[in-house]
């Protein structure tokens, strides 16, 4: 088995180091190699000199420059037959993650797998530990339950009713269109048969494939492995506005576009109501924080009223925005910083 790691990069040097030094820690098990594939959409900074002077194997280019671009363009360059799609503030937690994360491909019915959790880490800073802890990077995905990490509001990895099978170190997941998280980020790792048949060029959207495959055979079968990954989201809320501006304006541009098939319009609308009313008046958010303190005690669950209240007030203009005809389009990543 080759595993090609697949980074997309865009003026990244803040986190590549770190990134790749966790990869080239792996305790590789017998039968299996690997190599790291790098996607860069124009970085400016010392991304591509960070890269090279970690002997990455292949550099390639994404001139679409966002993040799902930047996947098509490096399995495009890859040569495994297993996918790992980490992002570059993606950091692997210990020396036996790859190790745990391809195990389950032992079962020839697990087309992929995806950590179970988040890693918090002391030393991070506190958004970057809330939104671990959190168990997601957007907090509406807490009222509609569609989330694939363990929050620590909720104690459980999703809150959609999945049908698992506890296999020890991971979880077989039988996956159909009625019960589908949005699995595929963060260290998503997958057979490269799972493309087949899929639309995932130019665009790579991980649930989207997930969701075409299962329209084609009913169901999918994925591990969920025992395990965590670092993700460095945002160190400041400066960070998390930009991102979610990004996210937004993204979203309704390929939606408008008509580029993506996951079936985005089923999200639970009365999750959508109640996470607006709970921002609104506040004391659901608090009721939220001060349970997942309880679960795991950290000041940064702090971030929970502001996080939200940041999501209503961006996501709101970006809808008012769609409801007065503005044309969409994806949101500028000229001045990209990670």
């Amino acid at each position: 088995m080759k595993v090609s790691f697949v980074i997309p990069v865009l003026n990244s040097e803040a986190t590549l180091g770190e990134c790749l030094d966790a990869i080239h820690a792996q305790k590789v098990p017998d039968g299996v190699s690997f190599e790291i594939v790098i996607a860069d959409a124009g970085s400016s900074d010392r991304t591509l000199e960070i890269a090279r002077a970690a002997k990455v194997e292949v550099i390639t280019t994404n001139p679409l420059k966002t993040g799902e671009a930047g996947k098509t363009a490096g399995i495009k360059a890859a040569h495994g037959d297993v996918i790992a799609l980490v992002d570059s503030d993606n950091i692997l937690p210990d020396a036996d993650w790859l190790a745990r994360m391809t195990a389950p491909f032992a079962d020839p019915d697990v087309i992929a797998s995806e950590p179970i959790e988040f890693t918090v880490r002391k030393q991070d800073p506190a958004p970057t530990r809330y939104f671990a802890l959190l168990g997601m990077n957007d907090p509406i995905c807490l009222f509609t339950r569609n989330y694939d990490r363990i929050s620590g509001v909720t104690g459980r990895w999703t809150g959609l009713a999945v049908n698992e099978e506890d296999r020890g170190d991971w979880l077989k997941l039988r996956l159909t269109a009625d019960a589908l998280p949005t699995i595929g980020a963060n260290g998503f790792v997958f057979r490269r048969s799972l493309l087949d048949g899929t639309n995932w060029d130019p665009y790579l959207f991980d649930i989207d494939i997930l969701y075409e495959r299962i329209l084609r055979d009913g169901a999918v079968c994925v591990a969920k492995v025992k395990t965590g990954i670092v993700h460095l989201y945002c160190a400041r809320i400066a960070d998390f506005v930009r991102k979610q501006r990004r996210r937004i304006r993204d979203f309704l541009y390929f939606a408008q576009s008509k580029q993506r098939s996951y079936p985005w319009n089923r999200q639970r609308k009365a999750g959508i109501v109640l996470f607006c009313l709970s921002t609104v008046t506040l004391i659901p958010l608090v009721v939220q924080m001060v349970i997942g303190f309880f679960r795991k005690p950290d000041r940064a669950w702090l971030y929970h009223v502001p996080v939200c209240i940041i999501t209503l007030w961006v996501y709101g203009l970006g809808a008012l925005a769609k409801l007065f005809g503005r044309k969409q389009s994806i949101a500028d990543r000229s001045s990209w910083q990670k």
